[in-house]
């Protein structure tokens, strides 16, 4: 059985991964991806954090933050990004995956999955792999060749900062020792 717990550090930085019901492409669409910008700038209105780094994938998503000195409560946003998305998303005429009788039991509905993946960073190496292997998702899953050609991603931002060249990942990378531990398993 999967054990759960998950570590709750005020002022931590954590890595999440969200996936959609059934992995649809639900992120491929320019509305959702509206309507998702609009449930994070929400919920960092109501709960201040700093988004480190995020890619956005047809099916998935994985982001890094940074949360205020006192506080831990990543469960309260990340409910909130997935409530406020979940309703844009129904209230524009988006899709939902079936579900079973006992989840509509369960007041749920078929867009995202009920849990997320969650990461504390153990060293700053650990969190610069895990910013390298987030920014490289859309080469791993095949999407495009370098991570500079895939738009819905923070990538860009630290190319900028010049934190990684225009060509940093065109060539195979390998990320195996970090694809369970993010969520992020095929």
């Amino acid at each position: 059985m999967a054990d759960w717990r998950r570590v709750f550090e005020p002022g931590g930085t954590y890595c999440f991964t969200l996936v959609t019901e059934r992995r649809a492409p639900i992120f491929a669409d320019e509305r959702s991806r509206a309507i998702l910008r609009r449930a994070l700038e929400a919920t960092k209105a109501r709960w201040p954090f700093e988004i480190v780094a995020i890619v956005l994938m047809p099916d998935h998503l994985h982001t890094l933050w940074c949360l205020p000195a006192n506080d831990s409560a990543y469960p309260t946003r990340i409910g909130w990004i997935k409530k406020e998305f979940t309703k844009g998303w129904l209230a524009s005429g988006g899709a939902e995956q079936a579900l079973s009788a006992s989840r509509l039991r369960q007041r749920r509905r078929g867009v995202l999955q009920r849990r997320f993946w969650e990461h504390a960073f153990r060293s700053e190496r650990d969190l610069h792999r895990h910013l390298d292997y987030l920014h490289y998702n859309p080469v791993k899953h095949g999407y495009v060749g370098c991570p500079r050609d895939w738009p819905w991603s923070s990538f860009h931002r630290y190319c900028r900062a010049g934190v990684y060249t225009e060509d940093w990942g065109c060539t195979g990378l390998d990320f195996s020792d970090l694809a369970k531990e993010i969520g992020d398993v095929d």
